[in-house]
């Protein structure tokens, strides 16, 4: 009996040594090849895929080789570019480390959740219609904590590295982790020193920045809407209407006001700030809101330069209109 045992034993080392010789085979100098695992593959689904792909051979004996290192359950899914005949410890390690192939993300400046949808539904591959209605449900910025109303403003304007076929939501939620890192102990004593709640600051900051074409000027915007808020006034922000506007338009009519007059995001026909922001404001534009321009300014028009002209009256905007607009 102890023969037979002492029998098993070696026949046992034996195979375990041969399959740590096999593993130790392929030196990964092949073309690389993208595969992918899908949540839930087995081992044996696994091993047939690199099988497939020429990453390596004997899939059975694979299969063994995991089972007897005891990892076969924290295999990651993803897509992965391993290199023909890599071998199965340069496989098995990049599988359980999770070195997935990664895509990058770039969001400028003042995009909404709408104009995002494309480039997360690239990577998520979920259709955009559904990435919007993901990323704009109440319930999912209630759920990780977002000033609200939606995540609208606050998947932070950044370029980003994100494994392809991660969900809307993991994608969501590391961009509002970056846009938690901006706020540093002394924007958030800036934000306590204006009276102002954090949603209704970035709703300010989303508005300079669909206002502004250069950054040196946000402070100044900032101040015609801190001054415009201090007394009583509306808004009247374009940037606002294009929101409420069910398709944004080139250039903004009166009609276009009239049309968008009942929703609460136009600050025309509304007191105040909107319900919040209308974009994804940048730094610049954020810490304009936070820090305005000391100016008595209340107006402001554009240049055709994308600049501005601003006023302190009625009068003087007037003027400026006129004068903008006068044949050269």
């Amino acid at each position: 009996m102890r023969r037979a045992t002492r029998r098993r034993a070696a026949g046992a080392a034996l195979v375990f040594g041969l399959l740590l010789a096999l593993a130790a085979c392929g030196g990964g100098t092949g073309e690389p090849e993208r595969l992918r695992v899908p949540p839930g593959s087995t081992v044996q689904a696994v091993a047939d895929t690199l099988a497939a792909h020429g990453v390596i051979r004997w899939p059975d004996l694979f299969r063994l080789y995991v089972r007897l290192k005891g990892v076969g359950s924290t295999i990651k899914a993803g897509t992965y570019e391993l290199p023909r005949g890599a071998g199965w410890s340069q496989a098995l390690n990049a599988l359980v480390a999770g070195r997935v192939v990664t895509v990058p993300l770039t969001i400028p400046e003042g995009w909404t959740v709408r104009r995002m949808a494309e480039r997360i539904a690239t990577i998520s591959e979920v259709p955009a219609d559904s990435v919007v209605a993901i990323l704009l449900d109440p319930a999912l910025a209630d759920s990780l904590g977002a000033p609200g109303p939606t995540l609208e403003g606050y998947l932070f304007p950044e370029t980003y590295r994100f494994a392809q076929g991660l969900g809307p939501r993991a994608i969501a939620t590391e961009m509002l982790a970056r846009y938690r890192f901006v706020w540093t102990p002394e924007r958030r004593a800036a934000l306590d020193s204006l009276g102002l709640s954090e949603r209704q600051a970035v709703t300010l900051a989303s508005i300079i920045q669909g206002e502004a074409r250069w950054a040196d000027e946000m402070p100044l915007i900032s101040a015609v809407y801190h001054n415009r808020l201090r007394r009583g006034m509306r808004l009247q922000a374009d940037p606002t209407v294009q929101y409420a506007l069910a398709a944004p338009q080139r250039r903004l009519l009166q009609r276009h006001i009239e049309e968008s007059a009942d929703n609460p995001y136009n600050t025309y026909t509304h007191d105040g700030l909107p319900p919040g922001p209308i974009g994804a404001p940048g730094l610049a534009a954020i810490d304009a809101a936070l820090h305005p321009a000391d100016v008595p300014y209340l107006y402001f028009v554009a240049r055709d330069d994308g600049r501005h002209e601003f006023s302190r009256t009625l009068v003087e905007h007037n003027r400026n209109i006129q004068r903008l607009r006068q044949p050269r």
